[in-house]
C-alpha cells in the first residue's frame, strides 16, 4: 500500500507541481485549496502524512490542524508546514499541535521536500 499524502495549498501551481512530483515518487496524493477543505478531506483520506501551507483563505492551515489534531484519527497524522513565513512570523500554537517538520518554501526545493518527507515517514515508500 502507497503512502498517502494530504496537500493543502492555496496556490494552484504551487499544488499541481507538487502533486506531479510526489505522484512520480510512487505515492497516493489528494490535494485541497484551503484549510475547511484540507479538513474534510483528511477526514476521508486519513492520510499518512499532511503538507500544510499557513496562510490560506476561508481557513489557515493552523486552525486546520488545530481541528485536525483535536479529533481520535487525526492525533497521529505527521504533518509538515510548508509556507513563506518564517518560524517568528508563525502561529505560537503550531509548538502545540505536534508539527513534525517547519519548511519554508522559498528555501526548498521540491526533491529536499520529498528527502523530508520520507525522513517523517521513516523511509522508503510502501509498496
Amino acid at each position: 500500500m502507497k503512502h498517502k499524502i494530504l496537500i493543502v495549498e492555496d496556490d494552484e501551481s504551487l499544488r499541481d507541481m507538487y502533486r506531479f512530483k510526489l505522484t512520480l515518487e510512487g505515492y497516493t496524493v489528494e490535494t485541497a485549496i484551503n484549510g475547511i477543505e484540507g479538513y474534510e478531506k483528511a477526514k476521508l483520506l486519513l492520510p499518512d502524512l499532511i503538507l500544510l501551507d499557513i496562510k490560506m483563505p476561508l481557513m489557515n492551515g493552523d486552525e486546520m490542524l488545530q481541528k485536525v489534531r483535536s479529533q481520535s484519527w487525526g492525533s497521529t497524522i505527521k504533518v509538515i508546514i510548508l509556507t513563506n513565513l518564517s518560524r517568528r512570523e508563525a502561529p505560537m500554537n503550531l509548538n502545540l499541535l505536534n508539527v513534525s517538520r517547519y519548511v519554508v518554501k522559498a528555501h526548498t526545493t521540491p526533491s529536499q521536500i520529498i528527502t523530508t518527507m520520507r525522513e517523517v515517514l521513516g523511509g522508503k515508500q510502501k509498496k
